[in-house]
């Protein structure tokens, strides 16, 4: 087929439930019959992004699929307003399906249009205990034999109505448990979900480096990175690299963290930050710095698939973030991809490599999700969950 202008015939959302989340699927459809997937999963806004979805959408209609740097433009800069987890969602959706159909019109898959492959295969890590760290150890030892070789754990919700002190000292106790369970060759990475202040972040650290993890995760809200300063360099004192960045939404708000040195791993999640188009440019920005990308992907099949391709085409890119959700993942994808215990290998087929079943998004609706969604202090106050 040839890449004429192919204009955009319809866009259409599917919300169903993940096993854990729920996850929002997109489809735009050309008018020549292409179609192209993309996903909008925004754990605890599902409405709100599906109607933001529907009304961006019907703007597109009309535009050419082919042309995603110019459908990103109007979609971003001709609303006025700007930014934000739903208005980004809902422009990351479209953009990941129009690079879906570009692919699937040229024949090739998608990491082909953004200059890859840079490598073989994607290394990927699984969360360990994050929703049950009593199970911690056990569940760690059950990931080590199977062949994975990193694991992410923290971001301990109920353990907001602690003190401080016991806050630190339980995560201390745990990260022991899960090295001595897994020993010193895998690789582990510590999610602090951005719950503390500076300074706790930093005894937090101090406390945990015994341990050796890889990268300490969000230390502190992303509202303000330049606080992370004195917390980034008491990391490296220890060795442990900084990572955020799945609250970021654009490569301007990524601008000031990398022009100050204040991170080393960057964290994009390809279905709230402008999708392929925008993260292919949060890479190269980073890349200027020498700071490494690890896509923020707690999501579905899509969102996986479109951070694979990007995987595979940037040069800076560490590692992706991997739920596997089964079997809700298998039962809603046409030739579903197999997915290794420490990588990801893409398929050679045109486009993204993913096609979902309507009928199985369909049979199974939206539900209640286990994700955290209220934390509190022992006094009743409101934290950061």
């Amino acid at each position: 087929m040839t890449a004429e202008a192919d204009p955009i015939a319809s866009v259409d959302v599917f919300t169903t439930f993940g096993g854990v989340r729920n996850w929002t699927f997109v489809r735009v459809e050309t008018r020549s019959g292409v179609h192209g997937w993309g996903e909008a999963s925004t754990e605890m806004w599902e409405r709100t992004v599906e109607a933001a979805v529907r009304e961006l959408g019907d703007r597109l209609i009309g535009h050419d699929a082919l042309a995603s740097e110019s459908v990103w433009q109007r979609a971003t800069r001709h609303g006025f307003w700007r930014g934000g987890v739903i208005l980004s969602t809902a422009v990351a959706a479209i953009d990941i399906a129009l690079w879906d159909i570009r692919g699937k019109h040229l024949g090739v898959p998608v990491h082909r249009l953004l200059g890859g492959p840079t490598r073989e295969w994607v290394p990927t890590y699984r969360h360990v205990g994050i929703y049950d760290a009593d199970a911690l150890a056990d569940e760690a030892t059950r990931l080590a034999e199977s062949g994975v070789r990193t694991m992410k754990t923290g971001a301990w919700v109920a353990d907001s109505t602690l003190p401080e002190r016991e806050r630190i000292t339980r995560a201390t106790r745990r990260l022991a448990a899960l090295r001595a369970a897994v020993g010193d060759d895998i690789e582990i990475l510590v999610d602090n979900h951005g719950r503390a202040r500076p300074d706790e972040a930093i005894r937090y650290i101090n406390a945990i480096a015994d341990y050796r993890p890889s990268w300490i995760e969000e230390p502190i809200a992303p509202e303000q990175p330049e606080l992370i300063a004195p917390v980034a360099e008491a990391a490296r004192r220890h060795g442990i690299s900084l990572a955020f960045g799945e609250r970021l939404f654009s490569r301007s708000e990524f601008r000031a963290p990398l022009e100050s040195g204040l991170v080393d791993i960057v964290q994009p999640d390809l279905c709230h930050a402008g999708g392929i188009t925008e993260t292919l440019k949060i890479a190269a920005l980073a890349d200027t710095y020498r700071v490494d990308i690890a896509p923020h992907n707690p999501a579905g099949p899509v969102s996986t698939a479109a951070a694979a391709h990007v995987a595979l085409a940037v040069p800076n890119f560490r590692i992706l973030e991997l739920c596997p959700d089964e079997p809700r993942r298998t039962e809603i994808v046409h030739e579903p991809w197999e997915i290794l215990p420490d990588r990801l290998v893409v398929p050679d087929r045109p486009g993204l490599g993913v096609d979902l079943d309507i009928d199985a998004l369909r049979a199974v609706p939206a539900h209640p999700i286990s994700v955290p969604r209220e934390a509190y202090r022992a006094d009743g106050s409101i934290a950061d969950v």
